[in-house]
Parts: structure tokens; sequence; C-alpha cells
């Protein structure tokens, strides 16, 4: 087996700590494994999705290896392989955890479930280093040095601190597996013609946004921000500017938080009292800024962004770092299974007048409907609801 400098062989993700391979992580049984109970591909991206919305409610960890054998010729000697791998494995899994084809007949997936969340970094080197081992043991050098095991834990390590905050992919193939199937691929075609279609429309619109806020007030016409788009990776956001330049972000933040922990505040829109998602009489903004907010033409420059494949017409609004550091596991879903886009569910169904609970909830629901279909009837609602007004205190 190769080491850390080969092209090939285990890999261990940084932070996770090495144990001794011969010791038993603790909790783990040995088990009777027989080829029935070896998961197909499909029903395995399953139980790994089912897993993520447990482990997403209880805060109870998970820990997913996967054994890649596609290095090695298919034949029977990966047929082998693949039979000593599963031999070596029996002897680490409970009955409670998983086993299947991550990918049939090539990469090979186990999930250890429910794991303590004070631990996870230590029982993961500890099944690192006992797969490894038994890998080692089972199998001839040559081809063992061919496999490539690497661990994934659940939930990621988002605050990182890092410029850009990527999830693990490997935890979801049931969503990145998704990105080239025929209706996501028409979303994306209506995407680029729609942008497209309605930058060129609105031009002279747009034109005159951009002088009036020259105009009127110091700084540049686009206002540019940091966003968590889909998979936690961050892009830079597009808007008209509404505020002073050198604005203190601290008020946003602050409401942001309160917002997301249910304390928020009011107002009267329609003869309807509702919740406010957006800061009322915030001092930062300009004149111009107000009725741009409230009218939506502010989001206008993020066609660009839906052009560049970084947003889509239609999703969940993007959240900015600090709002995503904020969320409970469940909430961050909202920003995985699909691309952020401008208009969404909630903006049609909602918008200010619902918590923030709720509008996860709409989100999500999005994402779990989502069809052409719905696109194109959150699309045709989008004008009314931008034109009334609705929630936009």
């Amino acid at each position: 087996m190769q080491d850390r400098q080969g092209k090939v062989g285990f890999v261990v993700p940084r932070g996770l700590r090495a144990t001794d391979p011969h010791r038993r992580p603790s909790g783990l049984a040995k088990s009777s494994l027989k080829r029935e109970d070896i998961l197909e591909e499909q029903a395995f991206q399953a139980m790994l999705a089912v897993e993520r919305r447990r482990a997403e409610r209880s805060s109870r960890p998970f820990i997913l290896l996967l054994f890649d054998t596609s290095a090695i010729e298919a034949g029977f000697r990966r047929t082998s392989v693949v039979e000593q791998l599963t031999t070596a494995v029996s002897d680490a899994i409970r009955q409670s955890d998983l086993i299947g084809w991550y990918r049939a007949k090539e990469v090979l997936g186990v999930v250890f479930t429910e794991v303590g969340a004070t631990e996870k970094s230590v029982i993961a080197g500890a099944l690192y280093s006992r797969a490894a081992g038994a890998v080692r043991a089972q199998i001839e050098p040559s081809l063992a040095s061919r496999v490539v095991l690497t661990v994934h834990v659940f939930p990621e390590n988002w605050n990182s601190g890092t410029a850009a905050q990527v999830a693990d992919a490997k935890l979801y193939p049931d969503v990145a597996g998704n990105s080239a199937t025929l209706p996501l691929i028409i979303k994306r075609a209506i995407d680029i013609l729609g942008s497209a279609a309605l930058m060129l429309v609105l031009a002279p619109v747009l034109a005159a946004i951009s002088l009036a806020i020259k105009l009127t007030s110091k700084g540049p016409v686009i206002f540019r921000q940091e966003r968590v788009g889909r998979f936690g990776k961050t892009f830079q956001c597009l808007k008209f500017r509404t505020m002073l330049v050198d604005n203190d972000p601290k008020m946003h933040r602050e409401y942001v938080q309160n917002f997301i922990a249910g304390k928020v505040g009011k107002c009267e829109n329609e003869g309807k009292e509702g919740v406010v998602y957006k800061i009322q009489n915030d001092p930062r903004v300009t004149a111009v800024g107000a009725f741009l907010r409230r009218t939506s033409l502010d989001e206008f420059p993020q066609f660009w962004n839906v052009l560049r494949g970084e947003m889509s017409l239609v999703g969940p609004r993007p959240p900015v770092p600090y709002e995503f550091e904020a969320y409970d596991l469940w909430h961050r879903r909202r920003v995985l299974e699909v691309k952020p886009g401008v208009t969404g569910l909630w903006q049609v169904m909602g918008r200010s007048r619902t918590t923030f609970a709720d509008m996860v909830r709409l989100d999500l629901r999005y994402c779990q409907r989502w069809s052409l279909w719905l696109d194109l009837k959150i699309l045709l609602a989008t004008p009314l609801a931008v034109v009334k007004g609705s929630g936009a205190c």
C-alpha cells in the first residue's frame, strides 16, 4: 500500500486522528455480513439521504467510508478485491450500520451511524486505521495499493473560516448526481435565455436606475456581497447599491440573528400584520434605495449571476455567510439541494410575512417538489407579488 505521497492509496481527511488499526472503535461489534446485505447503488444512496435527515434532527453525526476500487481493472481481479473488502468490513460494522454500492461495482460504501458528536474525529480516525489495516491484511499488496479509502463526516465543519465554504459532495450523491438530468439541463437553458432576454429588454430601466443611484449618493452603482450558494460555495452576489457607502453591517448581522431566533419586528401591510425580514426605517438606506428595495428592482443585476451559473431564475435566496453560520443543521439544506434563485416560492407566497422557520420550510418544499412547471408558476406569480409589494415593508 502506498503512503500519502503515492498517487493512489488511502486518504486521511485533514483533522482526523489515526489510531491503532487493531483496536475496535467504541461501540462496534463484529457482524456476519452476507452478499444480500449489500445495498444496490440506488438503495444505498437513498438510505444515505435518510441518514442525513436523521442526523439533522438528532444532531448525532455519522461517518461514511468509501472504498474506491476503480483503479483496478474490471473483471475477476476487481470482483475478488470487492469480495475480500466485504469480508474485511464485516468485522468492523454493527447491525445498525449500512453497507452498499456507493457507485455500482466500483465504490463500496459503509455508513457508521449514531456517532458521538464530541468524539467524531477520534472515531473517524479509528475507523480509517482499522479499515486500512483490514484491507492490508485481506488483500495482496499490489492490489491493496490501488484501493482508495476516504472518510467523510456528517455534518461537515462549515464554520472553518475558509474563503470558500464548500460542502463535501461525497455525502450528497443523490443531489450531486442529478445535475445532468434532462429537466435540469432545460432549467439551465431557460436561465440563460431568460436572464439574457430580460437584461436586453430592461436595459433602459437598468440605465435609468444606475443614473439615479449615481446622482443621489456617492459610491459605486453595483454592490457586491459574498453569498453562500449551492453546496456552501461562496460567490459575489450583485445588487444595485441601496445604502450609503462604508456602512456598518453589525446592525444587519444582529437583526438577522434575531430573525432566525424568532425575535422579529412587525409591520402593517394591506391591513395584515406580519413579521419582517428586512430592517424597517434603516438609516443606512438611501431614498432611491428605499424605492428599489420596495419594488425589488435592486435585485436586477443578479441576472448576471444567473448567466454565470452561480444562481438560477428560481430557487431559495442565497444567505450571507453570517446568516448561514447561525443556521441549525436542517436550515442548511436549503442551500444544498438546488442553486439559489432571484425569485422563489417564499417570495411569491410569504415574502416578509413568514417566520424564518416557515421561510425555510417553503424553500425545502420547493427543493423536494421542484419541477419545470413549478418554476414557471413561480416566475408568472413574481411580477404580481412585486407590484403588490406583499410583505415588502
